[in-house]
């Protein structure tokens, strides 16, 4: 605890040390301003954590005086501060101070990065992880009787990528109750051994409740510690803006690093439905807030995800003709509508994940009886992932006017298994960012994490070049819905801003808008598309202050 504190002192007196005031010139760069009636520009100049000049840099010099903060780019790409549309930032703070179980590409090496670490661990709960049974060479889940021999004092629950399913040993079922006579909840599947009728330690969507709702919550000393991690991530990646999907007992952390003037990243904050009726009581609507920290969001869920087959469809599972995926619980039990008409009533944004076909269908019908019932205003509805889709239905985006929030790596993720769950035919409208902007849909990027990596420029890499993970698809997986640079980088600044409703003030380089910008070590417009996954951030400039900057990149005066 003592490092923590250190840590916290220092960084809020660097923070302290950067809050002052100043001019910024950033000369001789290409400039690519997502503002197509200026697309190019040389020099931009920032001041009080605004842009008051975008333009030449012939011109800049009437704007530059002995007081100014001259930076040469040196022809570098300065690009408006990445804006991701969808992750859960707290999370990934805890993601990279705990276990990490992504790199482990079989079954023996999960059991060896979580024995090991149980053993500086032991006793407390062991969660987070992020494992993906996917890319092992068994490629099969893994059961308790795999982590019971080296756990019997320490309750366990370690999630898969997706969060979607979760792995606990025999203590953890037994803390929560679990036996072989309990039933699958709604919207939920414990699995059994076949044979025995005991469960494996599998669980899928919401009976992962059952585990969460007795791990101890985090404290706020906690949730500020991973917080801080979370902004300093941020910071190396270029992301200046997050759409955060807000767990209830995390919101007074972003109150306090807001009061303190400490967040170096703006927090648009999306917060479960279930507690919407305490957002209402508080007054807050969209918009609700600061340029810095703004509430107004609201995070529903339709169905799983494909990696745990629990993902809403039409059709049966190709692997699995039985199941047809999950509906959530609140679909079933007709909550969500109910919610969803309050809400919106209230001025609240509605953001609900779906995956599987029937989801997204189901959400758009959902959302258009919204549309058609209750009061006109400016209600931005969106559909997280919004990933495998019905051509019809991609249609329907536009004319609903509703928001596609995606995440770019899921596309060269999921690719390399996605056939085996839902066949050949399922695919040709998944991830169909090509047919969503041909259709003027608004197509917001985000990263999912800690689900996916952090860094933007692998989604940007996904979008463009749609190569998975695996190499096996060097022209693209689905290459008909790959699309530009341009548009990519649109999809992670401006259309991600217009998502949160800001889009006036910030996600391009404009006279007049938030000082959010960013330098990069290549120029993605130009070089060869595949080896944007290796392009770095050089610089990122966070309300006009350089927050984070490489060696490469030294200010003039």
């Amino acid at each position: 605890m003592k490092g923590f504190v250190f840590f916290l002192t220092a960084y809020l007196f660097m923070a302290n040390l950067n809050s002052q005031d100043m001019k910024t010139a950033f000369i001789n760069g290409k400039i690519f301003t997502v503002n197509q009636n200026q697309p190019l520009a040389e020099s931009v100049i920032s001041e009080n954590g605004k842009i008051i000049f975008v333009g030449s840099n012939i011109e800049v010099n009437s704007f530059i005086d002995d007081k100014t903060k001259v930076v040469d780019l040196h022809g570098k790409l300065m690009l408006p501060g990445f804006n991701d549309a969808h992750l859960h930032f707290i999370s990934g703070g805890f993601y990279l101070l705990g276990i990490d179980l992504r790199p482990a590409k079989s079954l023996y090496e999960f059991k060896d990065i979580l024995r090991k670490y149980i053993l500086k661990n032991e006793g407390g709960w062991i969660t987070g992880g992020r494992w993906d049974h996917e890319s092992w060479t068994e490629l099969k889940l893994p059961s308790k009787e795999d982590i019971d021999p080296f756990s019997p004092t320490s309750p366990i629950f370690v999630s898969r990528i997706d969060g979607h399913v979760g792995l606990a040993n025999s203590l953890a079922l037994k803390l929560a109750g679990i036996t072989s006579k309990s039933e699958n909840p709604d919207g939920g599947i414990i699995e059994k051994n076949p044979v025995t009728g005991e469960p494996t330690g599998i669980l899928k969507d919401n009976a992962m409740d059952l585990i969460f709702k007795i791990i101890p919550d985090k404290t706020l000393k906690e949730n500020s510690e991973a917080l801080l991690r979370s902004l300093e991530e941020a910071k190396r990646f270029g992301i200046t803006s997050v759409n955060d999907i807000t767990e209830k007992d995390q919101v007074n952390v972003y109150k306090n690093f807001d009061e303190l003037k400490k967040l170096t990243c703006r927090i648009y904050s999306i917060y479960p439905i279930n507690d919407y009726e305490e957002l209402v009581t508080e007054g807050i609507q969209v918009g609700s807030g600061n340029n810095f920290f703004m509430r107004g969001g609201l995070k529903a869920f339709s169905d799983g995800s494909l990696g745990a087959s629990t993902a809403w469809f039409f059709e049966h599972y190709q692997q699995d003709t039985s199941e047809f995926g999950l509906p959530n619980d609140i679909i079933l039990n007709g909550k969500l509508e109910e919610w969803a008409f309050d809400a919106d009533a209230n001025k609240l944004q509605l953001c609900t994940h779906a995956i599987g076909d029937r989801a997204n269908s189901f959400m758009l019908n959902l959302y258009q009886k919204i549309a058609e019932k209750n009061p006109l205003w400016d209600r931005r509805f969106r559909i997280e992932h919004a990933q495998h889709l019905r051509e019809s239905d991609i249609h329907r985006f536009a004319n609903l006017g509703v928001i596609a929030s995606v995440q770019p790596y899921h596309c060269i993720d999921d690719g390399v298994w996605a056939e085996k769950r839902i066949g050949k035919e399922r695919l040709k409208f998944t991830h169909a960012y090509r047919t969503f902007l041909n259709d003027n849909v608004t197509l917001a990027f985000g990263t999912d994490w800690p689900v996916a990596p952090l860094n933007p420029l692998l989604g940007i890499y996904a979008a463009v070049t749609r190569r998975t993970v695996d190499e096996k698809n060097p022209e693209g997986w689905i290459p008909e819905q790959k699309i530009s640079v341009e548009e990519a980088i649109k999809c992670y600044t401006l259309n991600s801003a217009f998502a949160s409703f800001q889009e006036k003030i910030k996600g391009s380089i404009e006279t007049g808008k938030l000082a959010d910008l960013i330098v990069l070590s290549d120029d993605i417009l130009t070089m060869d598309p595949i080896k944007i996954k290796d392009a770095k951030v050089e610089m990122t400039i966070f309300n006009g202050e350089i927050i984070y900057q490489a060696d490469l990149i030294k200010s003039e005066r």
